[in-house]
């Protein structure tokens, strides 16, 4: 039987590449008239990405997706950049005709028929390859749908608001949101209008319509106002279709490392608190202090990923060779055995564990899934791109998370050893009303996804309009 191609093009970040990849097996799952190429931009930076590739092309789960790397071009310079998100946007660019070319030898060499692009949210200029080969578009947001509805109604913000955003002195309406938004929980890419990253995210949400359709990980009984607010805007915007949540949920039937799991294994049932910052989450050594003082004063159990600073912007946290370098004196010796400081860890095993009660997190969308399937209860700490806007979701819409900071941004104000005592005191109390909506709602997500369930039924219906463009 001949299969029908679609091409996935995600950016090399490893969050948005996991969830690209969950998207690309659920598709091989349900429909087997399907194949899948992904096509692997290598990073100008140090990354997981290539062993990640590695070990999932050798998996059986995979079967049916073919992973092409693309060769290495030169990237921009990052100097001329003023964020992280306009030096993406260049690289992705710089990509456009190697794309082009690598798709067209695979028709020839492989004989497939092309039935669309799926794009990452970043790789909209793709979306000129495929008008250029005449196949359908659809782009792929690894975010939530209170984001996706950020993103699409950007370009009316743009001529609602003539100052920067961040000097608005009133809140912003959102279709998405059913809630006013405060400026300051905005994406900072986006506070100020003079700059490349704002002009990246613009061109972004204008080309969101020029697609067949957006896919988003997310499931409609966890934001319902903001996947109404599409089918009201029906006809006026791509069809869109909440799928979640995808997890890579692998780490679920792998242990964490021997000393992390023989140090939880001992500990009762949702008793410890873990912290943990995403891949790029790290701390200077003040705000550290801060932490480790009021996880001290909470008297909670907790277990704590600690991360070293990078060098430079696009490099990733490393792990301290030695962890006391960073915490007050005599900390480790107080707190004694209700404690564990460690690097990396494994967040998906970590957060299945029985013993995690609760969870400090940068609130980035992935780690947000992650948490609601478990079970266990956010208190918030976002830092930086959309996770302040999950992070006031979370709380001010949902009412699923703690809120401990909505606005952090990265050399801003410490977060005090007050605030941090007690937002764990109250996300670890056990009779709480938001830990009962937080088990509700990982009942509802692992339901979704089952056959009849709202993501499953919405995928089904991606299927059908994608073979029916074709």
């Amino acid at each position: 039987m001949e299969k029908t191609e679609l091409v996935f093009i995600p950016i090399p970040v490893i969050g948005h590449l996991v969830s690209t990849v969950e998207l690309a097996k659920l598709l091989i799952h349900r429909d087997n008239r399907f194949s899948i190429t992904v096509l692997i931009m290598k990073p100008p930076f140090a990354s997981t990405i290539a062993s990640y590739i590695e070990s999932i092309a050798a998996s059986s789960s995979t079967t049916g997706i073919r992973f092409l790397d693309l060769t290495q071009v030169d990237p921009p310079s990052p100097e001329i950049f003023k964020s992280p998100e306009a030096f993406i946007s260049a690289f992705i660019e710089n990509h456009k005709p190697q794309v082009k070319h690598t798709i067209t030898n695979l028709i020839e060499s492989h004989s497939v028929r092309l039935a669309g692009l799926v794009l990452d949210l970043f790789c909209v200029t793709m979306i000129d390859v495929a008008n250029e080969l005449g196949v359908p578009s659809f782009i792929y947001v690894p975010a939530g749908a209170a984001f996706l509805g950020l993103m699409l109604h950007l370009p009316s913000l743009h001529h609602q608001i003539i100052t920067d955003f961040k000097d608005s002195d009133t809140d912003f309406t959102i279709p998405a949101f059913s809630n006013p938004v405060p400026p300051p929980v905005l994406p900072s890419v986006i506070l100020t209008k003079n700059s490349d990253g704002y002009d990246s995210f613009l061109k972004i949400g204008r080309r969101f319509k020029e697609t067949a359709g957006i896919i988003v990980n997310t499931f409609a009984e966890l934001e319902p106002n903001a996947v109404n607010s599409f089918l009201a805007e029906e006809g006026q915007i791509p069809t869109v279709y909440p799928v979640g949540p995808l997890l890579d949920l692998r780490g679920q039937t792998q242990s964490p490392s021997d000393p992390i799991t023989n140090w939880l294994d001992k500990q009762p049932p949702s008793s410890v608190i873990l912290l943990c910052f995403g891949s790029r989450g790290n701390f200077g050594a003040p705000q550290v202090r801060e932490i480790a003082l009021g996880l001290e004063r909470s008297g909670c159990r907790f277990l704590w990923s600690l991360r070293r600073p990078p060098n430079t912007k696009l490099e990733y946290p490393t792990d301290y060779t030695n962890p006391e370098e960073v915490l007050p004196d005599g900390f480790l010796e107080r707190v004694g055995g209700r404690g564990l400081v460690c690097g990396w860890v494994p967040q998906v095993a970590v957060l299945a564990h029985q013993a995690i009660g609760g969870f400090v997190s940068h609130c980035g969308w992935n780690s947000t899934l992650e948490s609601l399937w478990n079970g266990v209860p956010i208190l918030t700490w976002p830092i930086y791109a959309e996770q302040q806007l999950n992070a006031f979701e979370m709380v001010k819409e949902l009412g699923l998370a703690v809120e401990m900071r909505l606005d952090y941004r990265s050399g801003a104000d410490l977060v005090t050893a007050e605030e941090v005592e007690r937002g764990v005191r109250c996300v670890m109390d056990g009779d709480s009303e938001i830990r009962r909506k937080v088990k509700e709602m990982g009942e509802r997500s692992r339901k979704a996804i089952t056959d009849g369930g709202s993501s499953f039924t919405s995928f089904g219906r991606f299927i059908e309009d994608l073979l029916d463009n074709n």
